[in-house]
């Protein structure tokens, strides 16, 4: 997406204020509902259908095989123009299926733009967009059968919203000044209570609220350039590799915390939370060889032995810990020990850390739609399977690993997935290394972007570990931390969302107001001859924060 002034930006919220109605922006209002319970009605449709409410666009089908095919007609499309799409969906004659949305142009196939679980006497909410690369005269959005079966569809109360680039980022940018800042008044008052004018004020904002952090790997121990490259950027780290039953047991009952131990003792020394990944990984790739071989009781001797080695040494140490990694692609533990393992894995890693927050973690949630196995209604599914057990499943992890990012795609999944209630982590963004690195930056600052302007998402990580050959997929710095594009790109984000200094003069009334990122602040306040020093903490809320402090 293109850069918008700043300055722009600015201007427009302090004008607005708490309020989104103003005559500077008569754009679209970006309309956040998701929905995931399924309807005897079909609500109506968001912004009122959109394009759909012009007659230039309309509905149509065909038989295929003897079943309906919905699909609906679109005329001059523009280039670059971010499009929020929604429908309701039910099926006619099976109890339930994935239905996947696809959009062809003359020039383009978008295989898939959104999906959604439909069940056969009750409508669901199908949410998700696109982006188009070329303007198009017609386009066609069709409604299928994710498994490619035939089956009669209905579609009701179809919406298609159009945003340029800019109205999508002062959407953004609202999210993020009334979800990620709040304002503050500062009072200035001498010993007896008398309100004092002129007197000035220097705040410094000292931490931040958000945390926004990478992995790093073994590599950054002893390291110091490393270390503080890192520290001096992020709030939070998860540990690459280090933790996983590889790592820690290569060989049966040889458990090594070593490594793993050092690492914490660097987060822990410079104030960094640390996420716990992971307990274990479904993925039979990633499983110590001599766990392939075991079976029965014996392979749930070892699980029962990792668990409680892995979270005896690290109690209340990790603020969260993904227990059973990308398990709606994968199955070993269950295939082996029963449909009830991973509900094992979560019972007891709550009682053994149970001020931790547990996570499910796996990718093509918000990265594609067209991974059947993981798309937004599956993983929530599995949220609610494992809820509906007494599972204490705190939190949403979704990787995002993705190849080129679809924005309204990404806000669709994750306004869903916020229906919830739970906080919800981008736990491992990377973009791939398929594509050149001027393009990671860019399409690094968009996912970041719609990351950290949902007010769901609580924190975010990049799965950008230096290695001396490289990283996993993108590398925000070279191995002499020089900024590569990415890493320029972050950087620039990171500044933009910080208060930075504030400087100031108290009122008539004592008083001096700003908006600030929340977070820990330091202010200092100097009157005549005398300077106050302070610390006070900015936490979200709808109310100004007020601090009064005594000179």
């Amino acid at each position: 997406m293109q850069d918008i002034p700043f300055c722009s930006l600015i201007v427009f919220f302090f004008l607005i204020g708490a309020s989104l109605v103003s005559p500077l922006y008569d754009g679209p209002l970006y309309d956040s509902t998701a929905y995931t319970e399924c309807k005897e009605k079909p609500e109506e449709p968001l912004y009122g259908g959109g394009l759909f409410k012009t007659e230039q666009h309309s509905r149509r089908g065909s038989i295929a095989n003897n079943s309906y095919v919905p699909s609906l007609a679109l005329y001059n499309l523009t280039q670059g123009t971010i499009y929020s799409f929604s429908a309701w969906v039910r099926v006619k004659d099976s109890s339930s299926a994935m239905i996947r949305t696809t959009l062809e142009t003359e020039k383009e196939t978008h295989d898939c733009i959104g999906t959604v679980s439909a069940k056969h006497r009750c409508w669901s909410f199908l949410k998700g967009g696109f982006v188009l690369n070329w303007p198009s005269n017609l386009s066609i959005i069709f409604f299928q059968n994710a498994d490619g079966k035939d089956i009669n569809i209905d579609v009701a109360s179809p919406s298609l919203q159009p945003f340029t680039k800019q109205q999508w980022r002062i959407n953004q940018q609202y999210i993020i000044n009334t979800q990620r800042k709040r304002a503050v008044t500062i009072h200035v008052s001498d010993s007896n209570g008398r309100r004092l004018e002129g007197a000035s004020i220097c705040v410094e904002q000292i931490s931040k609220d958000f945390p926004f952090g990478s992995a790093i790997a073994k590599t950054i121990l002893g390291n110091v350039p490393y270390q503080n490259w890192f520290v001096k950027r992020f709030n939070a780290a998860v540990f690459e590799n280090e933790l996983k039953w590889y790592a820690t047991e290569p060989d049966q009952g040889k458990v090594n915390y070593t490594i793993s131990d050092q690492m914490l003792q660097f987060v822990r020394t410079n104030n960094i939370i640390a996420r716990g990944h992971n307990i274990f990984w479904e993925d039979p790739k990633y499983t110590p060889p001599w766990v392939l071989n075991l079976t029965g009781t014996q392979l749930q001797s070892a699980v029962n032995s990792r668990i409680h080695s892995l979270m005896s040494q690290y109690k209340d140490e990790f603020v969260h810990w993904d227990v059973s990694n990308e398990m709606l692609h994968f199955d070993f533990y269950e295939e082996r020990l029963g449909p009830n393992a991973t509900l094992h894995f979560f019972q007891t890693a709550h009682k053994s850390d149970p001020l931790a927050t547990l996570f499910m973690n796996d990718f093509n949630v918000v990265e594609t739609c067209s991974d059947v196995k993981s798309t937004v209604d599956a993983y929530i599914s599995r949220v609610r399977e494992l809820q509906r057990n007494g599972i204490f499943m705190d939190g949403i992890g979704l990787e995002g690993h993705f190849t080129i990012p679809n924005p309204p795609l990404i806000r669709a999944i994750l306004d869903k997935l916020a229906t919830l209630g739970l906080p919800i982590w981008l736990t491992e963004v990377d973009i791939s290394k398929t594509l050149d690195r001027d393009a990671q930056a860019n399409y690094s600052e968009e996912v970041l972007r719609e990351g950290f302007s949902h007010p769901s998402v609580n924190g975010i990580m990049l799965w950008t570990a230096l290695h001396p050959n490289g990283c996993y997929q993108m590398c925000l710095t070279d191995n002499n931390f020089k900024n590569l594009p990415a890493g320029d790109a972050v950087d620039k984000l990171l500044q933009e969302w910080q208060t930075g200094r504030v400087e100031g003069v108290s009122d008539v009334h004592g008083s001096y107001s700003f908006y600030g990122f929340l977070g820990e602040y330091r202010i200092s306040v100097k009157y005549g001859n005398n300077t106050t020093k302070s610390t006070f903490s900015l936490s979200r809320g709808d109310e100004t924060r007020h601090f009064t402090i005594t000179i």
